[in-house]
């Protein structure tokens, strides 16, 4: 039965994404360093924006490991009742 709290009540696997972050991280600073060396100007720059990018996904990623875990019911607890007037 759908509840329709799914995107209050989802979970994200945040240490994949870390990890993933970390991979990305260094895939960008090797890229934004090899282009720079090899004279690319161009693509040294969009390695960089991406750099920027993957950075700020990373921080968040961190920040929301460090928050801990959040409230999230268990198998013993019945799904919440749709909102009246909703079809299910």
């Amino acid at each position: 039965m759908r509840t329709g709290s799914e995107p209050v009540t989802a979970r994200s696997a945040l240490r994949m994404r870390f990890w993933l972050s970390v991979w990305g991280e260094v895939w960008t600073v090797a890229g934004t360093v090899a282009f720079a060396l090899t004279g690319y100007p161009g693509w040294a720059v969009a390695c960089g924006a991406l750099w920027l990018l993957v950075t700020v996904d990373l921080v968040l990623v961190v920040r929301h490991i460090r928050q801990g875990p959040h409230y999230q019911p268990g198998r013993d607890v019945p799904p919440y009742e749709p909102p009246a007037g909703r079809r299910p």
